[in-house]
């Protein structure tokens, strides 16, 4: 018998290794058997099943693919119980023996790498409205809980879970197939998948829960599907745009926690150790999308806030007024009250911490942030700044209270100390 040491040992190293495999695990089985609610299912029973034998038997060698023998076995029970055996084995993939033990099955899919990008125009298809597609890429592509989901998206878990089991429901109704279209038909999917792209980039910059401030394999992962899409779509200019996005903004992640783990704020990181490849390659793409010559879009001007931080060597060389600038054309673009919260940022440094505090006011009483920390996070920093302390260390402890990331709410209880 396992010690609870060990269980909950393991336990840590299951969450870890879903994390990373779910999206890849989730599209395989999904392209496999046809149903990405069922592909979810399963991967979930593998899930529980590594929950149940790894403190006993340990972790394998190649956990990722533990998992999928487990998730594909899973299948074959499945279609044993439903239908014909030798009809339908096929379709499930090379038939697993009984007496196989899932540990030595650690040959992955050749065609894992695609089937990612498959799941992720399967989950944007328009047979979805654009929210449904949004969460229902998130859930299966970044290993989110649905109540992780929810926040970022600042509404209930009950009503994200039904927006997500309807999505799910609707996919299946439609038979809706798993594939990369072409054409029109890819172009009306591009914006929602560029969207879920850089929502799962955000989630690994900043993660929305745990112990660690980010989640650097899920940047990789939107890095690589958003060159993909701009090879896809070469003329699109938001494709280049939104790799040079998430190049610009990736090129930070070595500066942004200390050796502990602990976050480091923007104007205190060591640009020293930022990237320079990364810039480079982000400054690139987004002359690229530049040269393509259309109205800049919503990447294009996020791209360009991070070009301004990026082409400074120091907090003091960045420019501000041109940062506010583009934040005012992107949140005339958006109608997005985050960035309209970004705005209020670049204001402040740019014309003074009352000019900020002015917007962050405004948006407070219109009420739409009022489950976002960050936006008692930035009146926090901006009441500081005037001295007005008691204040600002009641919003910083709010803002505390509201993330669920243990670095950032660490982050935010030390600034209230300060104040």
């Amino acid at each position: 018998m396992s010690s609870p040491t060990t269980t909950r040992a393991a336990a840590r190293t299951v969450e870890a290794v879903w994390r990373i495999e779910s999206a890849r695990l989730i599209a395989a089985l999904a392209r496999t058997v046809r149903d990405i609610g069922l592909a979810e299912d399963l991967a979930q029973d593998a899930l529980v099943a590594a929950l149940e034998q790894w403190p006993e038997s340990g972790v394998p060698d190649n956990p990722g693919a533990w998992l999928m023998a487990v998730a594909k076995r899973r299948a074959v029970d499945r279609v044993r119980r439903q239908i014909t055996l030798d009809r339908k084995l096929e379709q499930i993939g090379r038939d697993l023996d009984e007496t196989e033990d899932p540990v030595d099955e650690t040959e992955f899919d050749r065609h894992v790498d695609d089937d990612v990008l498959r799941l992720m125009f399967t989950a944007c298809h328009p047979v979805l409205a654009p929210p449904s597609r949004v969460a229902l890429a998130l859930k299966v592509l970044t290993g989110l809980s649905t109540d992780e989901i929810a926040r970022a998206f600042l509404v209930p878990s009950a009503t994200m879970a039904q927006r997500i089991v309807r999505a799910k429901r609707a996919l299946a109704d439609a038979d809706v197939p798993l594939e990369v279209p072409v054409g029109d038909e890819l172009a009306a999917r591009l914006e929602s998948v560029l969207e879920v792209v850089y929502l799962v980039f955000n989630e690994g910059y900043s993660a929305t829960s745990g112990n660690q401030l980010t989640r650097p394999a899920l940047c990789e992962e939107a890095m690589r599907l958003g060159r993909i899409l701009a090879a896809l779509e070469p003329d699109e200019p938001e494709t280049h745009a939104l790799v040079a996005l998430m190049e610009l903004q990736a090129s930070r992640l070595p500066a942004r926690t200390d050796a502990a783990g602990n976050a480091i704020m923007l104007l205190e990181q060591n640009r020293g150790r930022w990237d320079r490849l990364l810039i480079t390659h982000g400054l690139d793409a987004l002359a690229r999308a530049e040269r393509i010559g259309r109205p800049p879009g919503s990447y294009f001007l996020q791209a360009s806030i991070a070009a301004c931080h990026a082409r400074a060597n120091t907090p003091e060389q960045t420019d501000w007024s041109r940062i506010a600038a583009l934040y005012t054309l992107l949140a005339a673009t958006t109608g997005s009250p985050v960035v309209e919260l970004n705005r209020a940022v670049a204001v402040g440094m740019s014309d003074g911490p009352t000019a900020g505090l002015s917007i962050v006011e405004q948006l407070v009483e219109h009420g739409a942030l009022d489950k976002y920390h960050l936006l008692y996070a930035v009146r926090a920093d901006l009441l500081a700044k005037l001295g007005r302390t008691d204040a600002a260390r009641a919003d910083f402890e709010r803002a505390a209270a509201m993330t669920a990331n243990e670095r950032e709410r660490a982050l935010l209880l030390a600034r209230a100390t300060e104040c």
